[in-house]
């Protein structure tokens, strides 16, 4: 004996019932927490690693870092290719791994690379910065700091020093990227004259400078019972220290650095400016981390720069540029729009040709019921409300109500042949049971592999197989068990003048059908 799931829902209606309040409950709960965002999130396991070297030629770093770099990589598993770019001063390699590589996981294999063979570079270079490609952390805000009383120098130390630290602490923040304004610098102007009068080149007092300039391990010291480690701490905290420092002479001796020259703590020449309204600002940009939502990212910025403004010197302002954001929430409500309209034009559709609001009713609780449960499984797999989910979910509007179409009208057909309701609903569900399930399943046939296409269209694409495919499956659950319960205790028996309505229609089909198989084409 074969279990009819469409004979126990009507039997039994409750467990139905409750199954569905918390499938739609679940739902419901699951929709505030999908963030909203343009498009899927991409995870794209690529590293690069750049390497600076002031006034190296290409052909020397080539040769003595990009080479090295590239060999130490080579090693590693799952690379799929290595391509590198060599200028004036600076060498940086990409090395792009295969789809599915773990990319915290590659990007640390990277970093270790590198470590292992930085004592074989160049000692005068840049520590190399090994980091991961961030294919979702371009600029989602920037925002322009104005003030008619601070100059640009400060604005820029406020964007540095403040701005950015507050902004940094806000969840998916990635950094926060400065716009005009200068950098802090200290500028030595040697004398000439006086280097030569004294045997020492501009090189020997800049490789001085550099070596004080760094903290390095000491070794190993007891102290009493104890072993402790030493460390030798270069770098001057002050001005002051800079200018007093000790400067080796190559015949012998000691000069402090401020008598070969000056010593001035300033800014640096400006690279780069931001205008607003024809007046000299200072801008900042927000980037965001991979994996984080941009509406939700942005919206928490907005809150901490409104809550930062509080703490500002009254003269300064910060106004919004322009934000991502705004596209995506526009893009969103339209979807959603066009999914309410959809979902409302085929509920009238339907009402059009049953002509029974009982009918009409079954049809359209069959599309909340369908497509709210999706939203479970869509923060079940951690995918948000984006251009390819809407887009599927409008997709499936009219699809989600076709099994319930189905099953209304054989329930409709067998009462029509004067059985009641009731068991109307349990023959007529026996009956269709077989081909709803076949149509459902083919539909999912088809959008199912598309969640398994492999390369970066599958990683677009894969939301909209899922969500297709999850809302038709709850759409077949929903026709196989809460459409003929509904009907069985919902429907009325046909009178004649019905009868007749609907045999008329049949008639006219009949003949407009005839008509058509007789045209000679």
């Amino acid at each position: 004996m074969s279990f009819n799931i469409s004979a126990w829902s009507i039997k039994q209606p409750v467990p139905t019932i409750v199954l569905f309040l918390i499938l739609t409950i679940g739902g419901l709960v699951s929709f505030p927490v999908l963030g909203i965002d343009d498009s899927p999130n991409i995870d794209i396991p690529s590293v690069s690693i750049s390497v600076s070297q002031p006034g190296a030629d290409p052909a020397e770093l080539e040769s003595q870092v990009t080479k090295k770099v590239e060999d130490a990589v080579a090693g590693l598993g799952n690379i799929d290719h290595i391509i590198s770019t060599v200028n004036d001063g600076s060498s940086n390699t990409t090395v792009n791994f295969l789809l599915g590589t773990n990319s915290d996981r590659a990007t640390n294999d990277v970093r270790n690379a590198i470590a292992q063979i930085r004592q074989n570079l160049p000692q005068d270079i840049n520590d190399p910065v090994v980091k991961r490609v961030e294919f979702a952390g371009s600029s989602i805000m920037s925002y322009a700091v104005v003030s008619d009383r601070q100059t640009v120098e400060q604005l820029s130390e406020l964007i540095d020093q403040n701005i950015s630290r507050v902004l940094l602490s806000v969840k998916g923040v990635a950094q926060v990227q400065r716009i005009g304004g200068r950098d802090k610098d200290v500028r030595v102007d040697l004398n000439p004259e006086l280097l030569q009068s004294l045997g020492i080149t501009a090189t020997q007092v800049n490789d001085q400078i550099r070596n004080f300039n760094i903290n390095l391990p000491g070794g190993r010291t007891e102290i009493g019972n104890s072993e402790q480690t030493v460390r030798t701490l270069g770098s001057a905290k002050t001005i002051e220290q800079l200018k007093a420092y000790q400067i080796t002479l190559p015949k012998g001796g000691f000069v402090p650095l401020s008598s070969l020259g000056k010593v001035d703590e300033g800014y640096a020449e400006a690279r780069q400016g931001a205008r607003l309204n024809n007046k000299p600002v200072v801008a900042f940009s927000i980037l965001r981390s991979t994996g984080s939502t941009l509406v939700t990212v942005e919206e928490a910025v907005r809150e901490a720069v409104k809550t930062m403004e509080k703490t500002l010197p009254p003269d300064v302002k910060l106004e919004l540029i322009y934000t991502l954001a705004d596209h995506i929430r526009d893009s969103y409500q339209a979807s959603v729009d066009a999914l309410i309209l959809g979902a409302a034009l085929a509920i009238i559709t339907i009402f059009i040709f049953l002509r029974d609001w009982r009918a009409t009713l079954i049809a359209a609780v069959a599309l909340p019921l369908s497509v709210i449960p999706t939203f479970t499984v869509l923060r079940m797999v951690g995918y948000t409300l984006n251009s390819m989910t809407l887009l599927a979910l409008s997709l499936v509007v009219g699809i989600l109500v076709d099994d319930a179409i189905v099953e209304i009208e054989n329930i409709e057909r067998h009462v029509g042949m004067g059985k009641t309701p009731y068991q109307a609903a349990l023959d007529a569900s026996a009956e269709i049971g077989l081909a709803v399930v076949a149509t459902t399943m083919t539909i999912v046939s088809v959008f199912a592999p598309v969640a398994f296409m492999p390369g970066i269209p599958g990683q677009f694409f894969r939301p909209f197989g899922v969500t297709v495919s999850a809302s038709v499956l709850f759409s077949l659950l929903v026709a196989r068990t809460v459409t003929p319960m509904m009907a069985a205790y919902l429907f009325k028996e046909k009178g004649h003048e019905t009868e007749l309505k609907k045999d008329q229609l049949s008639y006219q089909y009949r003949r407009l059908l005839t008509w058509a198989l007789k045209l000679n084409f």
